[in-house]
Formats: C-alpha cells, sequence, structure tokens
C-alpha cells in the first residue's frame, strides 16, 4: 500500500490524472448535454402533441445543446493519442496535472452552456409555436450561447495539443 507521499513521487502516475480529465471533459459535457436536450425535449414534445408537422423544426433545436457533449468527447479521444493510452509511455505526473487542468474548460463550459442553450431553445419552441416562420430567431439566440461552449472548446483543444 502507498502511502500519498509515494504515489506523488512515483512520477508515472500522471497517467491517473490525464485519464480523470478526460473523464470529466467527457462526463460533465455529456451531463450538460442530456439536461439541455431533456428541457429542450420537453418543449418539443408538447409542441409536437399539438402539431405534429413541426417535427422537423424542433429537431434542430432540440439537437443543439448535444453539441456540447460531442466537444467533451473529442478532447477525451486526442488527449488519450497524447498519453499513450494506444500504447508508449504514461505520462510523468507534472504532465499529467497539465493535461487534468486543459480538460476544464471544456468540461465546465461544455456543462453550463449545454444547460442554458437547452432553456434558450425551449424559448424557440415557443416561438415557433407562436410564429412558425421566425423559428430561425430562435435557433440563433440558442447557437449564440454556443459559442461560449467553443471558446471552452478551443481552449481545451489548444491546451492538449501544446502541453510539453
Amino acid at each position: 500500500m502507498n502511502t500519498w507521499i509515494e504515489f506523488f513521487a512515483n512520477g508515472t502516475n500522471g497517467m491517473i490524472f490525464a485519464l480523470l480529465g478526460a473523464a470529466i471533459a467527457v462526463g460533465l459535457a455529456g451531463i450538460g448535454s442530456a439536461q439541455g436536450i431533456g428541457i429542450v425535449g420537453q418543449a418539443a414534445a408538447g409542441l409536437m402533441a399539438e402539431d405534429p408537422d413541426k417535427f422537423g423544426k424542433t429537431f434542430i433545436l432540440v439537437a443543439l445543446p448535444g453539441t456540447q457533449g460531442l466537444y467533451g468527447f473529442v478532447i477525451a479521444l486526442l488527449l488519450f493519442t497524447k498519453i499513450g493510452i494506444f500504447g508508449g509511455d504514461a505520462p510523468e505526473l507534472g504532465l499529467g496535472l497539465k493535461y487534468f487542468m486543459a480538460c476544464l474548460p471544456v468540461a465546465i463550459a461544455g456543462w453550463r452552456s449545454a444547460i442554458w442553450q437547452g432553456k434558450v431553445a425551449a424559448a424557440g419552441v415557443q416561438i415557433l409555436a407562436k410564429r412558425p416562420n421566425d423559428v430561425m430567431k430562435g435557433v440563433i439566440y440558442a447557437v449564440m450561447v454556443e459559442t461560449y461552449a467553443v471558446l471552452g472548446f478551443v481552449a481545451s483543444l489548444f491546451m492538449v495539443l501544446f502541453i510539453k
């Protein structure tokens, strides 16, 4: 059994922190996407009960919060190629901690923005219900929230790519 001091003194334990970062990137962004899709999906299902012909237009709004989960997944896959999960040496502890930190922007921004995007997209469903010709205005509002998920994704992407 290792003590904490022995754990941190062993330089090859970076893999644990790198994998934890990947898990958080996928997990938090995925949770946010699931919640966001759930929020707008409920609103869309209510509209579909009244007007089934609007499925195609509601589908766009329902799908939008799902992108954050994809961003987290892409960062995790990229990280796997960098840390030798498919073969190679495990990263040193310091590098593993850097990779962990690099995963946080996509995890946190993806988590929170997906939930808020779901709420904005649900309001877009209300626009669709009352003014079907203005549905793209609701889509634009929802896409504006996506900007912050993209910023988190790009920050994590650059950090994972260029950390040494």
